[in-house]
């Protein structure tokens, strides 16, 4: 199959390699001259692990270029992979991008092709995008599909090659034979197929998300009552989590979500439902609890420091929103970091991967080279990102270069048993703390 993939950011960098390694030939396109130049010399505008060597080797088997010309017309399959961010003052997706991306294929298409949109748009575009199409260039011989992606930033690989599912939305035979030879060797494995019409999958991919983002809410508020009556979250979540209705993924207590996916198309979702006179009052009430968790997450640093920062190091581990990424959106750091500085604080921080990011959006930080060099002289340790690597620090160490022994551990990372025994103060969350 030939498949143009429009779009190289995150998702259509990983897709389009993906495809490539299924065996398809797949050009990326992007109007960014300068991404595309590095992505020919294999260099990666993201942090993903595994996707370098992914990206160099199907280029150098001839099944993957990159181009900023609009090389759709032999096509089989145009994949829109644009970005989709918050539209500013009412929470939608901001879909320029999307239907900008209609109109130029509308004119650059020949045969028969299968239009597919691979951003994560609200319910309506697909039938958008059509009408666009079909309003550009009546003659043109196409149809259009939904196949939202569900990707985990750093296992977005694996998520890819080894789905839970694939959700397609289409209309036509002739579409759904197309789509079913670009996924044919996740067929090959048994993977389910489910086969919509395009709403539906529109809907399925918002839906997702916002569960999700609805777990871990849940929990967070539960790890708030653990904290005042003294449970342990962790044990909480196992007890419910080995109940098969609930499941056990994203119950893991935190600083609340972040990242591109949950925070944006939990607004969007709630946009649209209100829009169709549906309201999804769990979802918007999801979204307010977030916003105030970061927020209440800085105050846990100054309330476990007596009251006051103010002229404090607080060292931080960890910015991103999350491990195996560099991607800094609505990180919970983003909130964190800015009100312990308004307290007075000085901000010591340190990230695997996320430091260049952090320092065009966050202001008068140190960043350190190394996890420990972030806790040295510090009066404070703040986890705020669960990077493995921080899993193996030795608290021994840490506790020597420390002005005071003390950790807020906004992840869990650490035994709390462990960390007091050796002498720190510590705090995790939504676990019992005999310093209460």
């Amino acid at each position: 199959m030939r498949i143009a993939m429009i779009g190289s950011g995150y998702v259509g960098l990983v897709s389009g390699a993906c495809f490539a390694q299924f065996g398809h030939d797949v050009v990326c396109i992007d109007k960014d001259a300068d991404k595309i130049g590095r992505l020919r010399k294999g260099e990666m505008p993201i942090y993903e692990p595994g996707l370098d060597r992914m990206v160099t080797d199907n280029m150098k088997a001839g099944r993957l270029d990159f181009t900023t010309e609009l090389a759709v017309a032999d096509a089989d399959a145009v994949f829109i992979a644009v970005g989709t961010p918050t539209r500013r003052g009412d929470g939608h997706a901001d879909l320029t991008y999307v239907y900008a991306a209609a109109a130029e294929i509308a004119n650059a298409i020949r045969g028969y092709t299968v239009v597919v949109t691979k951003s994560t748009v609200p319910v309506g575009t697909g039938r958008e995008v059509a009408r666009i199409i079909r309003e550009t260039r009546p003659s043109a011989e196409f149809d259009v599909a939904s196949n939202p992606e569900f990707l985990r930033e750093g296992a977005a690989i694996e998520d890819f090659m080894k789905p839970d599912r694939v959700v397609i939305g289409v209309e036509s035979q002739r579409a759904r034979e197309v789509m079913s030879a670009v996924y044919r060797p996740l067929n090959l494995i048994q993977t389910p197929m489910v086969f919509t019409n395009i709403e539906t999958a529109e809907v399925t991919k918002y839906a997702g998300n916002a569960f999700l983002a609805t777990k871990i809410t849940f929990i967070n508020e539960i790890a708030d009552l653990c904290e005042k009556v003294g449970a342990d979250v962790h044990d909480v979540a196992r007890g419910i989590g080995l109940d098969g209705r609930i499941g056990r993924k994203f119950l893991h207590p935190g600083p609340g979500f972040g990242g591109s996916c949950f925070p944006k198309d939990t607004l969007a979702l709630a946009y649209t439902a209100r829009e169709a006179g549906a309201p999804q009052t769990i979802v918007e009430r999801v979204i307010e609890v977030n916003v105030a968790r970061k927020k209440r997450m800085a105050r846990k640093v100054i309330d476990f420091c007596g009251g006051s920062v103010a002229g404090l190091t607080v060292g931080v581990l960890g910015l991103t929103f999350k491990p195996n990424t560099d991607d800094m959106r609505d990180s919970p750091s983003l909130d964190i970091v800015p009100m312990l500085q308004s307290a007075g604080a000085k901000i010591v921080a340190f990230d695997p991967e996320g430091m260049t990011e952090a320092g065009r959006l966050l202001k008068d930080i140190t960043f350190a080279r190394t996890a420990y060099e972030a806790a040295t002289g510090a009066d404070v340790l703040v986890v705020i990102t669960e990077w493995h690597e921080f899993r193996g620090l030795d608290p021994r160490r840490i506790k020597q270069v420390m002005r005071q022994p003390r950790i807020v551990d906004l992840r869990n990372i650490f035994d709390p048993e462990e960390m007091r025994g050796l002498g720190f103060a510590y705090e995790g969350v939504g676990r019992p703390n005999p310093q209460n």
